[in-house]
């Protein structure tokens, strides 16, 4: 009898080691972890609304201009460098001035709407955030302009 006393006694023992080791390494790799975030989120961050935007479907000569809005979540102004469309139809433009931590801003895109078809088209954004490119993307289908009301449509006739 006494020789299970001492046998659950010890197993209580160890038990309650392992226990806290545990309890240790779960402080430690938590304390790291906030360590972790706080060096990244020292400097500029550019945080979208979406890095996406989508026109649709939509008729030829419709309006050109989108929006991509962001804020700066980190802890020092962000500078946008460049902005530079994958072709000639995406024409960016971008906020010169720094923008401070907390406030927002936005990329206007515009694309050539008078070309007829599907299309996606990237914008690269130079920033000083990290030493990476930032890659947003439009797409859509611009359409044949729609007959105006009241016109019959050519489609069908002979003529």
């Amino acid at each position: 009898m006494k020789k299970l006393v001492f046998t659950l006694g010890l197993l209580l023992m160890v038990a309650g080691m392992i226990s806290a080791q545990d309890v240790q390494k779960a402080a430690e790799k938590a304390e790291k972890k906030s360590m972790t975030d706080a060096v990244l989120t020292n400097g500029p961050k550019m945080t979208f609304e979406t890095m996406v935007v989508d026109y649709g479907e939509i008729a030829k000569g419709s309006d050109p201009l989108r929006k991509f809005s962001f804020v700066n979540d980190g802890t020092e102004p962000l500078v946008i460098k460049s902005a530079k469309g994958s072709c000639g139809c995406t024409v960016p433009d971008y906020p010169k001035e720094p923008i401070l931590p907390g406030e927002t801003g936005a990329i206007d895109v515009r694309y050539d709407t008078q070309r007829i078809g599907q299309f996606t088209k990237t914008v690269t954004l130079t920033t000083n955030v990290d030493d990476q490119k930032i890659v947003l993307t439009i797409k859509g289908k611009v359409n044949q302009e729609l007959p105006e009301e009241g016109v019959p449509s050519k489609e069908g006739s002979i003529f």
